[in-house]
């Protein structure tokens, strides 16, 4: 053998995993155990509050536990977890608390709106972004336009849809059937936007630019029962408007669900909610 032979490689010796790292293997899937997130979730449906709490809509605006909830979005471990749900079951008793005494709250009655547009998520994936973009710019000046026109304010704006306020449930309701009937004419890329609505009038608390509490919560879910392009209303929203009112515009409120209470989360029991049809066949509709 030479000098200069390269010595036989001697293999490296195998460490194993210290005994901290072990630990911290055995939590995480003591936390991530399905029969344990199974469990914490049941606690939450049982506590006060919305039990959806944490999803972006919870989570946006200034309230406390909004803030809170978004640090812990970016603290915690996104997988589903233990851990996870009774956090954020602390906060939405928290919010469930400052509802009850008041702090989601405002002084004075508006009507909010939220919409957004059915289908849209799926048809922007395979569009691309410049037919997106194209879209969007068209169902802005279709929607935003007549929310102006109706004293209405854009609170914020969603991807496809906004959150809005207006100072009477008439002026409201005008709106979205306006913005409706126009949406009507736009067609890009083969897609032709059809808006969900939902309507409900209450009192939810101004902070800065934007309006937090119980009804702005009330109001998104009922545009989820909205389904597929309808326009929902809620109980308060029709007793403020009366059939005649709606009569005037062309409209009727069909009870949703026979008058039954409708349980959803986030939602106080015994919301009533109203389907508005067109009486003729007016567009928009």
């Amino acid at each position: 053998m030479t000098d200069n032979a390269p010595e036989p490689a001697v293999p490296e010796k195998e460490t194993e995993p210290g005994a901290g790292q072990r630990v911290s293997e055995w939590l995480q899937r003591t936390d991530q155990n399905p029969h344990l997130v199974g469990f914490a979730r049941r606690v939450r449906r049982a506590l006060p509050g919305d039990p959806g709490f944490g999803d972006p809509l919870s989570t946006a605006g200034s309230s406390g536990p909004g803030r809170v909830a978004r640090v812990m979005e970016r603290v915690l471990d996104p997988a589903p977890g233990a851990t996870r749900e009774a956090g954020f079951g602390a906060l939405q008793v928290w919010q469930a608390v400052l509802e009850r005494f008041g702090r989601g709250r405002g002084a004075r009655e508006v009507t909010i709106v939220f919409t957004d547009l059915v289908g849209f998520s799926s048809w922007a994936l395979e569009a691309g972004d410049d037919a997106t973009l194209r879209l969007l710019r068209k169902v802005a000046k279709c929607v935003e336009t007549p929310i102006a026109e109706h004293r209405g304010q854009v609170v914020k704006r969603m991807g496809d849809g906004v959150m809005a306020v207006f100072p009477a449930p008439r002026l409201a309701l005008e709106a979205a059937m306006q913005a409706r009937a126009e949406l009507k004419i736009v067609s890009v890329s083969g897609y032709e936007p059809r808006m969900r609505v939902g309507i409900h009038t209450g009192s939810p608390r101004p902070i800065g630019g934007d309006w937090l509490g119980v009804d702005v919560n009330i109001t998104a879910r009922i545009m989820d029962a909205a389904g597929n392009g309808g326009v929902m209303i809620s109980g308060e929203t029709y007793d403020a408007l009366g059939d005649e009112e709606l009569g005037e515009m062309g409209l009727y409120a069909k009870p949703h669900r026979r008058f039954l209470r409708v349980k959803m989360p986030g939602v106080p029991e015994g919301i009533r909610l109203y389907a508005i049809k067109r009486r003729s066949s007016e567009p928009g509709g």
